[in-house]
């Protein structure tokens, strides 16, 4: 990630409401519909083998129920006879039953490894549809929704595998593929080797349906979000460890080559030591230079040294000031200039010698290691808190609670330039945890939505935005901190007009967080003696069925819960 910008997230002051009381449970009613389903869900089941966290969250956590964010309250799912099923609402207390608009001319039965089937609305007139054995089928549906008469037409069948985006207004597909490999340890246990997620990118032209070209991208964990730029330039992902395109094998070859220079190592230009009031600095120098040759210029915040009339050796700012009028220079007998820095304030240390300068090495003597180690000692120890007297007592981790938890790989999102392959931008993402992605706006990327603290923010990215390229445009508040305290949570999603967040179990229980909204009556804060002008509001749904949750999509409406064999509406909004 050489030359990547480094990028952080702005959020919207305005946005954010540091006297958030928290969710009031309310009692109100909520209207919930079922539906039947003729056939099950086509649900791939995790195998004995398929045990670690990446299976889990690349197969057993994925979501079966596809939205169709062209048209809203439209929701897609595949049965097990490999019929694209449709429920299009127009009215509560009316509906029909889920109607075949696709048949996949695959059995899916008869294959064992096959991946989840996924359905995904490229605009308001194609679909891709994927059914998870290796074949990708571009199709042309019309205006989809509203007609019982609705038909896909498959313009066009590629033998690969699943996709996870395609971007509006291009025909570029975006495909992700699982690859794991095996180290047999003994003759009775197999383990993982290592684990691959291979995000392959297509274009495909406008008037030929070929693929004219195949990229590679390749990482060790699943991603969490990928999805590609409107215009088709870049992609970016967010995920646990970092990705990275396959080289075609000439740009394999050069990049073998930077590499091989890059990690070559080169001896530091010079050394340096410190004390509390001094600062020692060794360089080595050509067998021919003489004293006549070297010019040393001291000021209080800077340093220049130079060799005949070359460029200088080493220039730029001090890390602190010194005393200029007290500093000396000396050529050694071992050809060595040492020069002599008498720091200005007596104590603090200096962490680098040069503001910006890595080209020297810091030697730290063993009276120094000694001492930072025993200043460290209180933070380890090889029993849990053996002084709880002591000032300084080490960190209980059974004091944390299960919402600081993170994993031990920080997150990151990446943006990759379509042409270069090449990381162009980089954030950090550290503890904001990452929580759901959803369509705002189908002409757009997705959003994603991390947890700050104990909020959760929701991004919209603009590629074509340099400076303003991933947009604060929404906050749920302290849902960060309460989907944490949700250990059977499965699915999270929030309505597209941002009105309502909501979260699903494994089985049964549906929690809906509604934004603050004004009262209509007069309500007081006891403790503060003032009067509360809104409240967010917690409801809570159990549907009534045993089967796993399986999907689960928002709309500014509804929301939709698909159980094996059950489809559940729940009216959370009425309509305008």
């Amino acid at each position: 990630m050489a030359g990547a910008a480094h990028c952080s997230l702005r959020a919207k002051r305005l946005l954010l409401d540091p006297k958030f009381e928290g969710y009031k449970l309310s009692l109100e009613p909520l209207a919930c519909y079922q539906l039947g389903l003729d056939a099950a869900v086509a649900e791939v089941k995790l195998r004995d083998d398929q045990y670690t966290l990446d299976h889990m969250r690349a197969f057993g956590m994925y979501n079966y129920l596809h939205l169709d964010s062209w048209y809203q309250d439209n929701v897609y799912y595949v049965d097990q006879f490999g019929r694209v099923m449709n429920l299009s609402v127009t009215l509560d207390t009316a509906l029909q039953k889920p109607r075949e608009v696709f048949r996949l001319p695959t059995d899916l039965t008869a294959y064992d490894n096959r991946l989840c089937a996924s359905v995904h609305f490229s605009s308001s007139t194609w679909v891709t549809l994927s059914d998870g054995t290796g074949r990708l089928y571009l199709i042309k549906s019309g205006k989809r929704g509203n007609s019982a008469s609705e038909k896909w037409e498959v313009s066009c069948a590629i033998t690969y595998l699943r996709i996870v985006h395609l971007p509006n207004n291009s025909y570029s597909l975006f495909l992700s593929v699982m690859r794991f490999s095996y180290n047999n340890l003994s003759s009775r246990k197999i383990l993982p080797l290592r684990f691959f997620i291979i995000i392959i990118f297509y274009s495909i032209g406008h008037h030929r349906y070929e693929i004219f070209k195949r990229r590679v991208l390749q990482g060790k964990s699943v991603p969490h979000y990928a999805a590609i730029e409107p215009s088709g330039d870049g992609l970016m992902v967010v995920s646990y460890k970092p990705f990275k395109f396959l080289q075609d094998e000439d740009d394999k070859l050069e990049e073998h080559a930077d590499a091989k220079a890059t990690n070559e190592k080169k001896d530091p230009l010079y050394y340096w030591q410190q004390t509390e009031d001094d600062v020692t600095i060794t360089v080595h120098i050509p067998q021919d230079i003489t004293k006549d040759d070297i010019k040393v210029c001291f000021s209080p915040d800077n340093i220049c040294v130079t060799l005949k009339d070359q460029p200088p050796l080493m220039e730029g700012k001090l890390y602190s000031s010194v005393d200029h009028e007290s500093c000396t220079w000396i050529i050694r007998e071992n050809k060595s200039l040492e020069i002599s820095l008498i720091k200005k304030n007596e104590g603090p240390r200096w962490p680098d010698l040069i503001v910006g300068d890595t080209r020297g090495e810091f030697i730290m003597d063993s009276s120094q290691c000694s001492e930072i180690s025993e200043s460290l000692m209180h933070l380890t120890s090889e029993v849990m808190n053996p002084n709880p007297e002591k000032e300084n007592p080490p960190c209980n981790a059974q004091e944390l609670e299960e919402c600081d938890a993170f994993l031990e790989d920080g997150a990151s999102l990446c943006r990759f330039d379509g042409d270069t392959l090449k990381v162009t931008h980089v954030i950090n993402l550290g503890s904001n945890q990452y929580l759901f992605s959803v369509v705002v706006d189908p002409r757009e990327m997705p959003c994603f939505c991390l947890r700050h603290d104990v909020d959760a923010l929701l991004w919209q990215p603009h590629s074509d935005q340099p400076e303003n390229m991933w947009e604060h445009i929404a906050t749920f508040n302290a849902l960060g901190y309460v989907q944490a305290s949700k250990q059977d949570k499965k699915f999270m999603a929030c309505a597209p007009d941002y009105s309502y967040a909501a979260l699903c179990e494994c089985l049964r229980r549906v929690f809906i967080y509604r934004q603050p909204t004004p009262l209509s009556t007069v309500l007081y804060n006891r403790k503060e003696g003032r009067q509360v002008g809104q409240v967010a509001k917690q409801l809570v749904a159990t549907l009534e069925a045993n089967d796993p949750i399986l999907g689960f999509q928002a709309t500014s409406e509804r929301l939709f819960v698909l159980t094996t064999k059950t489809l559940f509406l729940i009216k959370v909004n009425s309509g305008n």
